[in-house]
């Protein structure tokens, strides 16, 4: 059981990119109770938090993000987005997305972001 992701590809540095992920249908009904969060891991590094946001609309970014992205869920359509702007060769990585709720968790496939200088 995964969680799709989508959006992701080759920018050159300050682009943008909108990444979308929808929920496997096994959690739709419960969907507003998870937490959902974009993770990352480029090559040789740990996988880290870029956002995460709460049922109510709470988020939390990585320090990094500096106010160039902007994390978003409709609970109606089972959907997390990741709006990204400003983007650096330093965002390159692949992006995971996160359902977590208590001990569960569900991740997505990855989506390759790369970013050019």
């Amino acid at each position: 059981v995964q969680l799709q992701a989508s959006g992701g590809g080759l920018v050159q540095a300050g682009g943008s990119l909108r990444l979308s992920c929808v929920a496997p249908r096994t959690i739709f009904s419960e969907f507003i109770t998870y937490v959902m969060a974009w993770y990352r891991q480029a090559p040789g590094k740990q996988r880290e938090l870029v956002a995460s946001i709460t049922r109510d609309g709470i988020r939390n970014y990585g320090d990094f993000v500096k106010d160039r992205f902007t994390i978003s869920r409709d609970n109606s359509r089972k959907t997390v987005r990741l709006q990204m702007t400003g983007l650096k060769p330093d965002d390159t990585a692949v992006y995971y997305c996160n359902a977590e709720r208590g001990t569960t968790a569900f991740w997505g496939q990855g989506t390759q972001v790369t970013v050019s200088s």
